[in-house]
């Protein structure tokens, strides 16, 4: 049985017989299951157990096998010194703490028919991360509209410490924050590490400094990202400005360009970028004090100029409604989030999202071949959140849907 499994059977207490005992024949009796941990260190805290009449209180690991102890190397790790119980499905060996002493250790001893649960676990549909696929199938309201809502704001907020974690680098700037943010979001799935890496590479303050020049703008983060070579046009500008910065480019090995459409090339992004930013001073600003999408949605929309000031280096590709859509989605409204932290800014951001088309990719693809419906990007948020935090890691018994069909096959058995 899969130990998360044997996590559930521990938490909901669906043991076979009372009292259960340690493998050496002691009986215990459990007050409290503790504490379900889902960072780092012993998987129940704060546990209180009767080993044969004596009161323990303290943290519970659970394992398949005995052995796995010492794979996972607890035996030297203090984090796992106050570990009263040790809860097994085979006991393989002892288990010892780093001070050497000796962990009771108890073989869970639950009823055949939750075999069950090992069924409801196996991988029964399209992805092996999907667990209930075929609960959900049958069932599509398994997935309510409230734990969606919770699944949102949830998202919002992980993005809203990531920002804060950003403010810390850029010393409070939200807009050097924004403007490496965006730069991340521009890569899109494929790119993202090096757009990242080419804003941290290249302060926005060089930017702003030549931004009534496409040209210069254009040379320098062309030249920034290590693409340019010395045939280009733009070169011996770039080596002009990179001179005067002291700017050192990232290595052109980090982007990505197999498999890819030329319009999400990585030159052709950088020069959509380019445009950008030379189009709109304070452009940060002016999004944070946008009151609709569309106004969010006409600040990316590239405003060309006359054909002579892309001489030397070409026109670029309009930004699709799509990319503008995945930038307001990503960057933007996460930004406004965090900019007017607040019980109305949720309220705000979440309104913003359902007015944005829905996002078409594999995990929400996935979804919909579960019989999940999609109307706006409120949803897919909050789809793609459950997939990447409760599906994939196999947080079943965290996620609301696990409860209910553990629940359900529960009542039908007892």
């Amino acid at each position: 049985m899969p130990e998360i499994l044997l996590h559930y059977i521990w938490q909901k207490r669906i043991w076979a017989g009372f009292p259960q005992y340690t493998t050496d024949g002691r009986p215990i009796e459990v007050v409290s299951t503790g504490q379900h941990n889902i960072h780092a260190g012993p998987d129940f805290l704060n546990a209180h157990i009767r080993i044969n009449g004596q009161d323990w209180i303290g943290n519970i690991e659970i394992h398949v096998h005995a052995s796995d102890w010492y794979k996972h190397h607890h035996q030297t790790d203090p984090a796992y010194d106050n570990t009263i119980l040790h809860i097994v499905s085979q006991s393989d060996q002892e288990t010892h703490n780093s001070q050497g002493e000796l962990i009771p250790q108890c073989e869970l001893q639950y009823p055949h028919d939750c075999d069950y649960l090992e069924q409801v676990f196996e991988a029964n549909t399209l992805l092996d991360e999907f667990k209930c696929g075929k609960q959900l199938i049958e069932d599509s309201t398994l997935l309510t509209k409230g734990w969606k809502h919770t699944l949102l704001e949830k998202r919002l907020e992980c993005k809203r410490q990531a920002i804060e974690q950003l403010l810390r680098i850029t010393q409070d700037s939200w807009a050097h924050a924004f403007y490496i943010s965006l730069a991340h979001n521009f890569g899109f799935h494929t790119n993202g590490l090096p757009f990242e890496m080419l804003a941290l590479q290249t302060p926005l303050s060089c930017l702003q400094k030549h931004r009534n020049s496409l040209f210069q703008i254009t040379a320098i983060l062309l030249g920034q990202s290590g693409l340019l070579t010395e045939k280009d046009t733009l070169w011996q500008e770039y080596c002009f400005l990179q001179k005067k910065f002291s700017l050192i480019p990232i290595e052109a090995s980090l982007w990505k360009k197999a498999r890819m459409y030329p319009h999400g090339a990585p030159e052709v992004r950088i020069r959509q970028f380019a445009h950008l930013l030379y189009q709109s001073e304070h452009l940060f600003a002016k999004l944070m004090e946008a009151k609709t999408v569309h106004e969010m949605t006409k600040l990316f929309t590239l405003q060309y100029e006359e054909d002579n000031i892309y001489t030397h280096i070409g026109r670029p590709l309009p930004l699709g409604k799509t990319s503008i859509n995945l930038l307001l989605i990503n960057t933007v409204i996460p930004y406004r989030y965090a900019y007017t932290y607040s019980q109305s800014s949720i309220y705000n951001a979440i309104a913003w999202l359902e007015k944005i088309k829905k996002e078409n990719n594999t995990i929400i693809r996935q979804w919909a071949m579960l019989g999940q419906k999609v109307h706006s990007a409120a949803d897919t948020q909050a789809l793609i959140h459950l997939y990447q935090n409760f599906c994939q890691p196999h947080l079943c018994f965290n996620c609301q849907i696990g409860h209910q069909v553990f629940a359900y096959k529960q009542l039908e058995l007892f």
